[in-house]
């Protein structure tokens, strides 16, 4: 996720963020515990973008700030997760996810903002 360059296609950053999401998933210790947040984490962070895609679809102003809404919710969701996952202490892991939690707040915040500049 540390890109060099910004991302500024939001569709294309979510989908990014997701296949982030996935790949980060199959390196983590198949707990019995992180078994259950890793499906919850990759549903989440899917649909972060796929709600997006959707609020871009012509289906009025109240369906597009509901969809953002849920665009936001599922962000926060996806960084629940990712600090409920235990990498056990393997240090790469460990930075990799602070820095998915990192772009799931940043994701959080834009769509904060896009919500409140929405009539």
């Amino acid at each position: 996720m540390n890109d060099k360059k910004p991302i500024y296609d939001l569709e294309e950053r979510t989908l990014r963020f997701a296949i982030a999401v996935k790949e980060f998933t199959k390196k983590l210790p198949k707990t019995n515990a992180n078994v259950v947040y890793i499906q919850q984490l990759i549903r989440a962070s899917a649909s972060i973008g796929a709600n997006y895609i959707e609020a871009n679809e012509n289906l009025g102003a109240k369906d597009k700030k509901m969809r953002m809404k849920i665009s936001r919710k599922e962000s926060k969701e996806s960084r629940f997760f990712l600090r409920l996952v235990d990498t056990e202490n393997i240090i790469g892991l460990e930075e990799e996810r602070m820095n998915l939690i990192q772009e799931a707040t940043e994701l959080m915040n834009i769509f904060g903002a896009v919500i409140l500049k929405l009539v």
